[in-house]
């Protein structure tokens, strides 16, 4: 009895010290919230304006305004493989929204993860990139989202799968995979690139796409911008750190500048979340930021040893596939896809892409080519595109042995050499 009673009480007090640490890290860079009576702060006209522009920049909107709804009212569902997290109302409507905020209360939500009755946030909302916007920016962001007209939306309760639902398995979460941080520029690097890197690891939260996940759903920071299957939706944001992928490396700025205000370039377009990130967003933003955003997304390193390896390798002999599916593919092919990309997948410029030597038709993930076959795609439409030619789906004319063999078709013609896509990748997707 008296070795259980000892067991019992060892395990008590393992309990008790894991509970304090996971208390004390959810803690960690927080200050005292400020008497807001104390220090009114009445906005000026340009921090009103810098706010709107920095909300442009996050993509705020995206989340926080459903189709139709009142700007920024919230109520948007964001699926994860946990459940539902809906966006909440961020109008200064005095109950629903941020209205008896302050903006201490907002930093602390944008800087910790802390609403303000002292509720942790779910990373839904990407605190974790957040966390390094300056303080001047987010009062700035404040002070715009208190402009805007108040909506009375009623925030919407999260349908998550317990124990993720509960506010003790937020705090381990956090504890494991968030700490507070801030922007540090790099001495070394020139301004234009720092600008450019704040964007992008701040309010942009490009890795929140473009970066893997771990089992619990964070992400690997270590591995930056090395790509990742987007949870749900079943699109793939490529690399950005692969000329295999979506690196821009060998790009001109220009053209990098190009894609992000418009949606196309002579290297390349944007469909999927993709598509509605320039939309709502990067079309909006000044072109020094672009080029800031573009210098830094060019000085990304490459995929490393892996890739200068794989490029420095004798070509392999090309892959063999099934004669059928060839056949099939092929007769597809003509069908539905010639007429606009070519006979010989050449594509025509300015309007439809070529698929002879695409990237994006031979990367290793076929998640977006399943996608933009079955689903069919458009280039958002922008001040310096405003007519995108788009993809039709095909999701009622192809089953899926058809959208397969076509695909394996394209990837295996007019010089390009990428696997079949299999019946698997079908079901997966």
């Amino acid at each position: 009895m008296r070795r259980l009673f000892y067991v019992l009480a060892v395990l008590a007090s393992l309990a008790l010290l894991a509970a304090a640490a996971v208390v004390a890290l959810n803690l960690r860079g927080e200050e005292p919230l400020p008497d807001v009576a104390a220090a009114p702060v009445t906005p000026t006209a340009a921090q009103i304006e810098r706010g709107r522009y920095l909300a442009l920049a996050g993509n705020c909107a995206g989340c926080h305004t459903t189709r139709g709804g009142a700007a920024y009212g919230g109520g948007v569902g964001i699926e994860t493989p946990f459940g539902t997290v809906f966006s909440s109302n961020l109008t200064p409507d005095p109950k629903a929204g941020i209205g008896g905020w302050s903006a201490a209360h907002f930093w602390r939500a944008m800087h910790n993860g802390r609403s303000k009755d002292g509720r942790l946030l779910y990373p839904a909302f990407p605190y974790p990139n957040f966390t390094r916007v300056t303080r001047e920016d987010s009062d700035a962001l404040f002070a715009y989202l208190q402009s805007i007209p108040p909506a009375a939306t009623p925030n919407l309760a999260h349908k998550l799968r317990f124990p993720y639902d509960t506010q003790a398995a937020l705090a381990v979460w956090r504890a494991l995979s968030f700490t507070p941080g801030s922007f540090a520029p790099e001495p070394a690097r020139p301004a234009e690139w720092n600008r450019g890197a704040y964007l992008v690891e701040g309010l942009g939260h490009c890795i929140a796409c473009h970066g893997s996940r771990n089992v619990l759903g964070a992400t690997e920071e270590k591995l930056g911008l090395s790509g990742g299957l987007i949870p749900v939706e079943n699109w793939y944001a490529p690399s950005l750190t692969s000329r295999r992928e979506a690196g821009v490396g060998d790009w001109d700025p220009h053209d990098i500048v190009a894609l992000l205000k418009t949606g196309t370039s002579p290297r390349g377009s944007v469909m999927g979340p993709m598509a509605d990130v320039v939309f709502r967003s990067t079309q909006y933003l000044d072109d020094a930021d672009l080029r800031a955003m573009a210098v830094y997304l060019k000085a990304l390193p490459d995929a490393g040893p892996a890739a200068a390896a794989a490029a420095a390798a004798p070509a392999a002999a090309p892959a063999r596939r099934d004669a059928r599916v060839m056949e099939r593919g092929a007769k597809v092919y003509d069908q539905r896809c010639a007429y606009c990309h070519g006979d010989l997948g050449q594509g025509a410029q300015g309007a439809y892409p070529a698929l002879a030597g695409n990237r994006a038709v031979l990367m290793d993930s076929t998640a977006n080519l399943i996608q933009v076959v079955r689903h069919g795609g458009f280039l958002p439409s922008t001040a310096g595109n405003p007519r995108p030619y788009g993809m039709p789906p095909f999701n009622q004319v192809l089953d899926d042995d058809d959208v397969a063999a076509v695909l394996t078709f394209v990837r295996a013609s007019w010089g390009n050499d990428a696997p079949a896509v299999s019946a698997r990748e079908m079901m997966r997707r």
